[in-house]
């Protein structure tokens, strides 16, 4: 994988993003690029005909699992795929999911008849093939692993079930099928620690910890697991084995910097499989996803990444997708720096699927390391972007829309101006030069995916500063640290308005002007050009109240002296305004 990333090599991070927290040297190793691979949950959900033949999820058993394990190996490890990822229902019989195998101290243990030969057998056979294996869990202790509060911790004399949760029996995870762990009683730790010797005594190499809150569509002090990603975070560390460790289902993003500081990566959302008779639909929760990356994109980097689930486009009719909609996926994947894992069955995999899985240039963008965020976030054409390592720039065009439509990028919305040489990333061809922009007719719910290389330097643009802007009804300016002149303009509420005057055009037209914001969730604005067609403009959470973002707005201008105006106009609070950037 680093070969692939070794193009883009430096990593430099634009449009608002800020630092990260610090992170461990070991993490740092076990999560330095974005994981590739393979995850069995796809295939065990979908209820298409022939696929699950012993009842729901009874997909997943040993036969299966290694024939995905040898096609991974001969198709997809060339070109970076590695990690086989056994989802949901190991440790579960097939045909009664809710008996779960244990061993005698309330540890997992693989159902014999999905696992005949063990988990250690497996994890051995995937290393044979020069592969890394992955396993599955959910937080909490399983009610079922409780038993009658007696069962023994393994290297723990004198610990049982009952001293490592509250005495109420409170439950905790998305399904609420475990009780929470009071990590106040020494007990608890020591349970979590025999947990991640098992798995690494197995040699396993990853963990996927299920459930997890706040999030999974859960709230409270119950749903709250931090403690427990802390405390997994510690254990596996201390078996002295690296493992990679991603929290799941669909996080909080308010609690992101928990989730960095104590893991290799984070879903973002619920599952993008549909449970019907593909493994995926358009509608279902895949067109969701570009509503859901951008308020996560600062997040990404070296030792954690955002996941945004299976990338389920290599089995054609299966699938479940059009051509172009596999394509646009797997473009938004890549551009995010999101982990590359495909839910699909691995022995059927079309042309067009492999051609989409291991196109190289695409993987060498996902693999460098660097999120882009969308400068026109909303509507059905949208524009998404990132500064490459290499000081090129990826541009991607999406068409989420149910027609054919015409998609713009502007070069100033990405920080430079002027005649810029395009390549098409996915035919792997170029196009020439192009001054000030693209343009590309997209068909539905299709993209076009751009390497963009500046032949001159230069914003090509004039800035015009929130602490030189007239704040109006109620709006105020205050310092801001990460803003580009130090200050800021917020309590755009009720009406409340920031005036940008004396903008200057040298003649009358459209001009593409970039809103630079800060914003922790999602919001809305109007905007206008002296008084005329205020449209509302909606600004995807900039990842935090510490983290700028930009939007670009089309306005009209007329030659000489303008005001631009971004007002809250309702009762509802629009993002803080850290300037905007107007093109000569």
């Amino acid at each position: 994988m680093k070969k692939l990333a070794a193009a883009l090599s430096g990593v430099v991070l634009v449009l608002g993003a800020s630092s990260v927290p610090a992170y461990a040297d070991s993490a740092l190793d076990l999560a330095e690029t974005p994981l590739m691979g393979w995850s069995s949950w796809s295939l065990q959900s979908t209820t298409r005909p022939g696929v699950n033949p012993d009842g729901d999820a009874s997909w997943l058993n040993e036969a299966r699992l290694l024939q995905q394990v040898d096609a991974l190996a001969t198709r997809l490890k060339p070109a970076g795929y590695e990690y086989i990822n056994i989802d949901a229902g190991w440790s579960r019989d097939i045909g009664d999911w809710d008996k779960i195998n244990y061993d005698g101290y309330g540890r997992e243990l693989a159902a014999p008849n999905r696992f005949p030969h063990g988990m250690k057998y497996v994890a051995d056979y995937v290393h044979a093939r020069g592969l890394k294996a992955g396993i599955y869990l959910a937080v909490g202790l399983n009610k079922t692993a409780y038993h009658d509060g007696r069962t023994p911790i393994s290297g723990a004399p004198g610990c049982a079930t009952a001293d490592i949760v509250y005495p109420d029996l409170r439950t905790t995870n998305g399904w609420d099928s475990a009780y929470k762990i009071d990590f106040a009683d020494p007990c608890a730790t020591k349970y979590i620690d025999s947990q991640a010797r098992l798995i690494a005594g197995w040699g396993f190499d990853f963990l996927k910890l299920d459930g997890v809150g706040p999030g999974s569509f859960k709230s409270g002090e119950n749903y709250d697991n931090r403690a427990d990603v802390r405390a997994w975070r510690a254990a596996l560390d201390r078996t002295g084995r690296p493992i990679r460790f991603l929290i799941s289902w669909q996080l909080d993003r308010n609690y992101a910097a928990d989730w960095k500081a104590s893991s290799n990566g984070w879903r973002i959302d619920t599952d993008v499989e549909c449970y019907c008779d593909t493994l995926v639909t358009w509608n279902n929760s895949v067109k969701v996803r570009w509503d859901e990356a951008p308020g996560w994109q600062p997040w990404a980097g070296p030792g954690g990444w955002n996941d945004l689930d299976a990338v389920d486009v290599g089995n054609g009719e299966m699938d479940g997708l059009t051509r172009d909609e596999r394509r646009a996926y797997m473009t938004l994947w890549a551009i995010s720096a999101a982990p590359l894992y495909t839910g699909d069955d691995l022995t059927k995999l079309d042309a067009y699927g492999i051609k989409l899985l291991t196109n190289r240039e695409v993987i060498a963008i996902d693999q460098q390391g660097v999120a882009a965020r969308p400068v026109t976030p909303t509507g059905a054409g949208q524009v998404w972007g990132l500064r490459n390592t290499d000081g090129s720039y990826t541009i991607a065009l999406f068409n989420l829309g149910s027609f054919a439509q015409t998609v713009s990028a502007r070069w100033t919305s990405f920080g430079f101006s002027g005649r810029a040489d395009v390549r098409d990333v996915w035919e792997g061809r170029n196009l020439g030069t192009r001054d000030g922009g693209i343009t590309a007719t997209i068909p539905s719910h299709g993209t076009m995916l751009y390497r963009v290389t500046p032949r001159s330097g230069g914003a090509g643009v004039k800035t015009y500063e929130a602490e030189v802007a007239t704040p109006v009804n109620g709006a105020s300016v205050s310092d801001c640290a990460v803003c580009s002149g130090g200050r800021k303009v917020g309590n755009l509420y009720n009406g409340g308005a920031v005036q940008f005057r004396g903008v200057t055009a040298p003649s009358t037209g459209t001009y593409h002007v970039n809103i630079r914001y800060l914003s922790g969730d999602a919001r809305s604005a109007t905007v206008s050009a002296n008084g005329t067609a205020p449209a509302t403009v909606a600004f995807p959470s900039s990842g935090g109240w510490d983290r700028p973002a930009v939007v670009t707005v089309p306005l009209r201008l007329t030659a000489g002296r303008n005001t631009i105006e971004i007002d809250s106009s309702s009762p509802v609070y629009s993002p803080d305004i850290d300037a905007v950037d107007v093109p000569r």
